[in-house]
């Protein structure tokens, strides 16, 4: 709910580490997914989920490289799913539920960043949209027999500070018409926080609360390809060696750092009671409906009022489900 989005105060800060959110917390026996669990932001909060006691299985298209990629982490099994094929989701959720398994968390964390040409799923929708909002829609919606089971569940989407810019082309959701790349990718990450809004106004009463939550910048410690330096560099995000820059009060963090909001979402108790709202730096963010420009100095990342839009989330909610059958 929209009076609910305001920092608890949690204690925690843009420095805060996953580690740090998850100290004192016991997870063992709780059962979680993190899709794209393996990768660099996602692996850090499968690796904390762990080390707290949670059995976490990695959701991801590639089984061998998510494997290798979590192999020696203590409590962790790989699972094949493909964000882009609805039936590789039915069958990941139908697998689970079909165990009599409960699921406490389901980290939504995969995602397709910016790409230069406009690519489609098999359904036709622009891939941005269909990995990080569509196939979490689905997947998410097949999943809530077990997530009910669990008695107290929580659903974090990860999106991004991008939401504030992100436009739903409600008429041109697939970008056919003209495809830029960096209006996708803010509409997916819009759309993954009205679907979270939404979520959480439906299957509250089941026990079941969504978030929302922005790790960061996260572009990892490097070394970076080369083809990426210039436009890091005039982010701001590498200095003049090619050297990671991080400064967390500025949006820009380690993984571990990044990590940190979405295992808050995830696990942290610290949140009971609460849901339907966007996370930042280590807390509920603040509302601010100020016009602010991106800059190499600044990234814009609070919440806003049109990112929690519940007309919207409604609108889209019903598209999507037109959109997955």
């Amino acid at each position: 709910m929209i009076d609910d989005q305001h920092p608890v105060p949690t204690g925690f800060t843009a420095s805060s580490t996953a580690d740090d959110v998850l100290r004192g917390v016991d997870l063992t026996g709780r059962d979680v997914i993190v899709t794209g669990g393996h990768g660099r932001l996602g692996r850090e909060v499968t690796r904390s989920l762990a080390a707290a006691g949670a059995s976490v299985v990695v959701a991801a298209r590639d089984t061998e490289r998510a494997a290798a990629a979590v192999a020696g982490i203590h409590g962790v099994e790989v699972q094949q799913l493909d964000l882009t094929e609805p039936t590789s989701i039915d069958a990941f959720a139908r697998r689970w539920v079909m165990s009599g398994r409960p699921l406490h968390a389901l980290v939504n964390n995969a995602a397709l960043l910016f790409t230069a040409e406009r690519l489609v799923d098999a359904r036709g929708n622009e891939r941005s949209f269909s990995t990080s909002h569509l196939g979490h829609f689905q997947l998410t919606r097949a999943l809530l027999p077990a997530l009910r089971r669990a008695h107290g569940a929580r659903v974090l989407t990860v999106t991004s500070g991008a939401a504030r810019i992100g436009q739903i082309h409600w008429d041109d959701l697939a970008f056919a018409r003209r495809y830029d790349a960096g209006a996708a990718y803010a509409q997916s990450k819009r759309a993954n926080v009205l679907f979270t809004v939404e979520l959480d106004r439906r299957h509250a009463e089941d026990g079941i609360r969504a978030f929302a939550a922005h790790p960061g910048v996260v572009i990892g410690p490097g070394p970076h390809a080369p083809d990426r330096i210039a436009a890091y560099r005039e982010q701001g995000l590498v200095d003049e060696h090619g050297e990671t820059v991080v400064d967390p009060d500025n949006g820009k963090k380690t993984v571990e750092q990044g990590a940190a909001t979405l295992v808050l979402g995830a696990a942290s108790p610290l949140l009971d009671g609460l849901g339907g709202v966007y996370l930042k730096d280590g807390d509920v963010a603040r509302i601010d409906d100020e016009v602010r420009p991106l800059t190499a100095d600044s990234i814009p990342a609070d919440a806003s009022s049109a990112m929690l839009d519940p007309d919207d989330a409604r609108r889209l909610w019903a598209v999507s489900e037109q959109l997955t059958g």
